[in-house]
Order: C-alpha cells, then structure tokens, then sequence
C-alpha cells in the first residue's frame, strides 16, 4: 500500500488504518472543494463570448442611431436656419 503520510510510515510499512483516515480526509476535502468551487459549466464558458458580441453588436447599434439621429437633426437646425434668413428677407422686403 502506497502511504501518503511519510510520519506514518516506518521503512517499507504504512500503518493501514492511517491510509485509510487519510483517503478518507482527501476524499472528503475533495468533496468540499468541488462543492464551493464548482467546475463551471461548458456551455456557460461557450455562451459567454456570444452573449458579450450580441452585446456589443446592441451598443454599436444604438451609437450608430444615435449619431443618425444627431446628424439629421443637425440638418434640420441648418434648413430651419436657411428657411428663417429667407423669411426675415421677405418680411424685410414687405415692411422697407
């Protein structure tokens, strides 16, 4: 029998009954270690670059309406400029 405590052993002999208590122990630690650190699941770690893409890809696509959205409404501010110049020219040629 293999001892993996060297204090058990003298010489070539490992007293039983200790191996026994200690691949009860390691067994046990083992246990609780898989327990409080459980393996994560494969398909999460496989999900996870996915769900981060889908959402970049949402934030890229919100950006992307939102500087549609202030582009045409800096548009808009510059036709309302032209159309307001070209009515306070009219006005000013019906009061002159």
């Amino acid at each position: 029998m293999l001892c993996l405590i060297p204090l058990a052993c003298s010489g070539a002999t490992c007293d039983p009954a200790i191996a026994e208590a200690v691949e009860r122990q390691t067994a046990a630690m083992r246990e609780l270690s898989r327990r409080v650190f459980p393996e994560p699941d494969a398909v999460l770690i496989e999900a996870t670059p996915a769900q981060r893409r889908r959402q970049a890809a949402a934030t890229e696509a919100a950006a992307l309406r939102r500087a549609q959205a202030e582009c045409a409404s800096r548009k808009g501010q510059a036709a309302d400029g032209v159309i307001g110049r070209a009515a306070k020219a009219s006005q000013l040629g019906r009061t002159a």
